[in-house]
């Protein structure tokens, strides 16, 4: 059995059930042809449309959400427009005679958004952000905040003095709502007290921002309802550039952090939830390390033959490749088993100077082969092991049956 169990395992080879790389390809070929002709027409689709469909608000798409219709009526006022998609291209264009759109505020990081307000601050050009919610109205508009609950009316009356929106009239403006507390701000389009669009002049020079809390009136499907276009056109088209910034989080400048380490980077909470977490953990490794007294054995649910534990720990032994604990174990267990029978006490069957004279005494052997067979060396490979495993067990045989 010892020798059994020591033995290396075969490796299972293939059956004749198992199928072939040919069989596999025959039953799945068609799936694969399927989804490359799908793959191929998804790209083919996108190549051909890319030139039409760039996405939401983008002034080049023509697409219903798209912003094409107005970028072509300001052309027609010889107001140039240019989309940049980088927030270094947005700053470089600040300028007194461009106006600069975010169509997206909220995508760009509390970084990206403070160093923007700085380059356009005072640059005497027009600001306009479209819908910008809590995260970014109050560093790109200072003085606004963005009011939780939006506007359940989508067409507004302008009911304010901004001769645009009086010109304009009623207006798909209805959606994010603002305060402000900023004297001299034009509060337009209303919704329960809470106007939807901001006018707040910059603090020197002759620019400002305006805040629009919905997209609606630029977008290709609505352009032409209420007074959508005319309001457009005037916040669009009061200086002779148009700057139409649409943010990507493929913009290296998201994920530059300046001069800030990882743990600036983190927020108080997260590091103080971690400090607790490890306290925690701590105490929890503390509980259930405590020794109340003497390990207890219990009885197994299931008994398990002892064949399978002797096959078990071989195999984790050669698959640890520690040949020395292997053999020491079955020395260990041959010479309790030996003692015994030559007349040894147990408490002296490790002790050579016991256990190889009686040996020698009742086998009329070589004690020096004995010495070198029970308390020798581990040895050097598996076949060295199994050579040893064979050989206790010869003697346990012969000192059994002599």
């Amino acid at each position: 059995m010892t020798q059994a169990t020591l033995t290396p395992t075969s490796t299972p080879t293939s059956t004749s059930a198992s199928p072939t790389a040919r069989q596999v390809w025959t039953r799945t070929r068609g799936v694969v042809l399927a989804l490359v002709v799908l793959l191929v027409a998804a790209v083919v689709i996108a190549v051909v449309r890319s030139d039409a469909r760039h996405g939401r608000l983008d002034p080049r798409s023509a697409d219903p959400l798209g912003s094409r219709a107005v970028a072509e009526l300001l052309a027609d006022q010889g107001v140039s427009t240019r989309v940049v998609t980088t927030l270094g291209q947005a700053r470089a264009a600040a300028g007194p005679d461009t106006t600069l759109l975010i169509a997206a505020p909220d995508l760009l990081t509390e970084r990206q958004q403070t160093l923007l307000h700085t380059a356009t601050a005072n640059s005497g050009g027009r600001t306009v952000l479209v819908a910008p919610g809590r995260p970014s109205v109050g560093t790109l508009a200072p003085g606004a905040s963005a009011d939780p609950a939006v506007s359940f009316d989508s067409t507004l009356s302008p009911d304010c003095a901004l001769p645009a929106a009086r010109r304009a009239g009623s207006a798909d403006t209805g959606g994010v709502r603002y305060t402000t507390t900023a004297p001299d701000a034009d509060a337009c389009y209303p919704s329960d007290g809470r106007p939807t669009l901001l006018r707040l002049p910059a603090r020197s020079g002759n620019g400002d921002t305006v805040v629009l809390g919905a997209p609606d009136i630029l977008s290709n499907e609505r352009l032409d309802e209420q007074g959508n276009a005319s309001l457009a056109l005037q916040l669009l088209g009061s200086r002779s550039h148009l700057v139409w910034y649409l943010p990507t989080l493929s913009d290296t400048s998201a994920t530059d952090a300046g001069d800030r380490s990882f743990f600036d980077l983190l927020p108080s909470g997260w590091l103080w939830g971690t400090l607790q977490l490890f306290v925690a953990a701590a105490l929890a490794a503390l509980w259930r390390a405590r020794r109340l007294g003497p390990l207890v054995p219990e009885r197994l649910p299931v008994a398990i033959r002892a064949s399978e534990t002797v096959e078990g720990r071989a195999r984790l032994y050669r698959k640890a490749n520690a040949r020395n604990r292997a053999a020491t174990a079955l020395r260990s267990t041959t010479r309790t088993r030996l003692a015994p029978l030559v007349g040894v006490p147990p408490a002296q069957a490790h002790a050579p100077e016991a256990l190889l004279p009686a040996l020698s005494a009742h086998l009329d052997g070589d004690g020096q082969a004995l010495h070198q067979l029970l308390f020798g060396p581990p040895p050097h490979d598996d076949a060295a092991l199994i050579s040893l495993a064979d050989q206790l067990d010869a003697l346990a045989r012969e000192v059994r049956h002599s």
